[in-house]
This record gives structure tokens, C-alpha cells and sequence, in this order.
């Protein structure tokens, strides 16, 4: 930056995430899926049996946005629902076989970005990387 200023953290995290999803865009596009689309997936993989909200939350998306998603995958067979235990009103999310399929079929050309991205790093630094990352998270996120 000009005038001696240090360019701004949140500036590189930004410029870091556009670049990412950009990559990511390209290598989901085939495959006729959208980054939330992904994340939403790769969520569930983690963590089964996800509340719509839940999901919502993890994925960065509004629950509205949510909902019209994990409707678009169930109609692809990628997920299901199915009434909680004890609340039947609230319905989980969970990865169908074809589900996991899909994000198995993506995991080579995802960690192949990944690898790309952090080539320049040792060990020791994508390990700090990755846990300052969460920490930054966690702090941002504890303040709501």
C-alpha cells in the first residue's frame, strides 16, 4: 500500500478466500456444483445429521439460502432428511451414498488445490497457519 501502510490482515484473508473459491469454482463447476453447494456437503461429511439451521450456520449461508440448497442436493439424491428424535419437527440432514460418492470423486482435485496453495510452507507453517486461522475465527466469532 502507499504512504508506508501495512497492507491490512483482513485484506489478505479476503484476497486469499476470493482466490480459493475462484480455484474451487473451477474445479466444482464440472461436476455441477456451487462452493456452498460443497460446503454444505463437506459440513455434513464432518458432522451428520446436521438441523437445516445448524448447516446454515457452518456454511456461512443464511437459513433461507440453506433451505432452497439442501432441497437442490436432495433432489440430486446427494442428501436426505429425516425427523430428529424427540422433534419431529426439526429434520436432519445427513449424506446419502451418492453423496459421499460425489465428495470422494472431488477429494483428489480439492487436496491437489490445497497442496498448490501452501506448496511454498513447511509443515510447521501450514500448521500455524491453520491454527491461527481458527483462532482468529473463534475470537471473531465469540464476539457475536
Amino acid at each position: 500500500m502507499t504512504g508506508g501502510h501495512e497492507v491490512r490482515t483482513a485484506y489478505l484473508v479476503k484476497r486469499l478466500e476470493q482466490a480459493v473459491r475462484g480455484h474451487l469454482e473451477s474445479v466444482l463447476r464440472p461436476h455441477g456444483l456451487t462452493t456452498a453447494q460443497y460446503t454444505a456437503l463437506t459440513t455434513l461429511r464432518g458432522q451428520p445429521g446436521q438441523s437445516s439451521a445448524q448447516l446454515a450456520r457452518r456454511s456461512f449461508v443464511s437459513a433461507q439460502t440453506m433451505q432452497e440448497l439442501v432441497t437442490s442436493l436432495q433432489r440430486r439424491g446427494l442428501v436426505d432428511k429425516a425427523p430428529a428424535p424427540g422433534n419431529r419437527r426439526v429434520l436432519h440432514v445427513s449424506l446419502t451414498d451418492q453423496g459421499e460418492q460425489a465428495l470422494a470423486e472431488l477429494d483428489d482435485e480439492v487436496d491437489a488445490l490445497e497442496r498448490e496453495m501452501l506448496a511454498d510452507l513447511d509443515e510447521a507453517q501450514v500448521e500455524a497457519l491453520r491454527q491461527a486461522l481458527r483462532s482468529c475465527s473463534r475470537r471473531l466469532t465469540d464476539l457475536r
